[in-house]
C-alpha cells in the first residue's frame, strides 16, 4: 500500500486519473443504495427546472433528476465498458499468445480473422447485432467486446514474440515444457504491464462506444439511465435548458480523460525505458 501511495505522489497525472476514476466509480457504487432523488420519478411540476439546492443539476423534461440520472447512468457506462473489455481479454490475449507460441497456419488464421472483425466498427457490428436481437446494453456489450478482441489478439502476438527468442525461454524448452506452460509462466507474466496499459485505453474508448451507441438508440434503453442518451434527448432543448448537455457531457469527458490519464500513468510506470528527470 506505501508503494502504491508513493507511486501516486510522484506522477500527479496518474494520481489524478486514478482521482476521477475513483469518484465515478464511487458514484456508481452510491446509486445502487442511494441516489438524491428516485431515477425513475416524473415531477411534472418540477420540469425543465434550472440546478438549485433541491436538484442540484437541475431536472429534465420529464422532472426527472439529472444527478440522480448521472449517478445510474455511471453504473451503465462502467459495466458496458468493463463487460466488454472482459471480452475482449478472455478471448483475445489467448487467441495472441496461440498465435505468438504455434506461428504457421495457426498464426496466419487468427490473424486474418482478426483483419475481418477489424473492418467492422463496434458501431457497425451493434447495428447489425440490434437488427437481428433489438437494441439494448447486452447486445452494446457483445459488439463492443467483439471488437475489442482483435485489439488484444494482435497486441498480445506482437508483444509475445520477441519473449520466446528469450533465453529462459529456451531454457524452459530445453526442460521439457509444453507451449502452454511456456506461454502461461513465462510469456503471459511479462506482457502483462502491457495489456493492462491497453486494457485502460480500451475501457475509456468503450465508455465512449457506449455513449456513441445510446445516443443513436441501440444502447441502453428506457427506463435505465445513459449518458449518451441523455444527450440525445437534450439537443432540442440546449437553448432553453442548457444544464441537460452540459452535465452528462461533462461526466463523459472528466471520465474518459481520467481514464486516459490513468493509461498514461500506468504507461510511464511501466515502461523500462522511462526517464527519470528532466533532461
Amino acid at each position: 500500500m506505501n508503494a502504491v501511495a508513493a507511486s501516486l505522489k510522484d506522477d500527479k497525472g496518474l494520481a489524478a486519473g486514478a482521482s476521477l476514476v475513483a469518484l465515478f466509480v464511487l458514484l456508481a457504487l452510491i446509486s445502487f443504495v442511494w441516489t438524491p432523488h428516485d431515477v425513475a420519478a416524473l415531477d411534472v411540476d418540477a420540469r425543465l427546472a434550472p440546478p438549485s439546492l433541491s436538484h442540484w443539476l437541475g431536472t429534465n423534461h420529464l422532472g426527472r433528476d439529472v444527478l440522480s440520472m448521472i449517478m445510474v447512468g455511471a453504473r451503465t457506462s462502467i459495466a458496458v465498458a468493463f463487460f466488454a473489455v472482459g471480452i475482449g481479454l478472455l478471448i483475445g490475449v489467448p487467441l495472441g499468445l496461440l498465435a505468438a507460441g504455434t506461428r504457421g497456419i495457426v498464426e496466419d488464421v487468427v490473424m486474418r480473422l482478426s483483419d475481418v472483425i477489424f473492418a467492422f466498427p463496434a458501431l457497425i457490428l451493434a447495428i447489425l447485432i440490434t437488427a437481428v436481437y433489438g437494441p439494448g446494453a447486452i447486445n452494446a456489450v457483445i459488439a463492443i467486446g467483439i471488437f475489442n478482441i482483435p485489439v488484444f489478439a494482435r497486441l498480445t502476438r506482437g508483444a509475445a514474440l520477441p519473449i520466446w527468442t528469450r533465453g529462459y525461454v529456451m531454457s524452459a524448452r530445453t526442460a521439457g515444457k509444453n507451449g502452454l506452460r511456456i506461454s502461461l509462466e513465462h510469456v503471459l507474466p511479462n506482457i502483462l504491464p502491457v495489456l493492462i496499459v491497453q486494457a485502460t485505453v480500451q475501457f475509456s474508448l468503450a465508455v465512449l462506444a457506449e455513449a456513441a451507441l445510446s445516443y443513436v438508440g441501440i444502447g441502453a434503453q428506457p427506463p435505465s439511465p445513459s449518458w449518451g442518451r441523455m444527450l440525445a434527448e437534450s439537443q432540442t432543448m440546449v437553448s432553453f435548458a442548457p444544464w441537460l448537455a452540459i452535465f452528462p457531457g461533462l461526466a463523459i469527458f472528466l471520465f474518459v480523460f481520467g481514464l486516459n490519464l490513468l493509461g498514461d500513468g500506468f504507461r510511464r510506470r511501466f515502461d523500462p525505458h522511462r526517464i527519470v528527470g528532466a533532461m
